[in-house]
């Protein structure tokens, strides 16, 4: 068993898992490419111009030139999409993030009072957009770069719907009784 069912309790189960929208990915996948057509035209222009041992040192500092500005700006935002993971449950709502040092929210759907979202053109032609939870008695939590920030809205909004019946009371998802050990219908 992988992660995030690891991070589930027995019974609980998973809805959704998702990783930040790949459009946080293009700056670096641009970067990539023109970093590495740059390098390539400098190392053929070092090879027609340099001759000896002065073309191994160039070509040498042409790629520690290439790899450094890959690392620097192309690793970071990969692993950060890689190692940031929104999950919808039947419980609640988790957001785990970061490599070396973790931190986490957890939102239990029965103290959740409102869910929105909000997109843009551009977020709308990439089916992306920031979804806003607000949890009883706390400030608005913004998630960004959700995929499919509609289709996670509707469905988190019928997880909530689905906690509480139609007098507004919270119920056991079990056996269908509310608080106070009446049946719902």
């Amino acid at each position: 068993m992988g992660y995030p069912e690891d991070a589930l309790a027995g019974d609980e189960e998973l809805i959704i898992h998702r990783h930040p929208h790949w459009k946080m990915l293009i700056a670096p996948a641009v970067t990539f490419v023109v970093v590495t057509a740059l390098a390539g035209f400098g190392l053929g222009l070092v090879q027609r111009e340099v001759q000896g041992d002065g073309f191994m040192w160039a070509a040498v500092a042409i790629i520690v030139v290439w790899l450094a500005l890959v690392v620097w700006r192309c690793v970071p935002p990969l692993l950060t999409w890689k190692f940031t993971h929104f999950i919808v449950t039947d419980r609640r709502v988790l957001v785990r993030e970061g490599i070396i040092t973790h931190s986490g929210i957890d939102i239990p759907v029965s103290r959740i009072s409102n869910v929105q979202f909000q997109h843009g053109l551009i977020d709308r032609i990439l089916r992306t957009g920031t979804l806003i939870i607000v949890a009883s008695s706390d400030d608005p939590l913004k998630f960004n770069d959700i995929p499919n920030v509609q289709k996670v809205h509707a469905l988190l909004y019928h997880q909530v719907f689905d906690a509480t019946d139609v007098r507004g009371e919270r119920w056991n998802e079990r056996d269908g009784r509310d608080r106070d050990g009446q049946r719902s219908l």
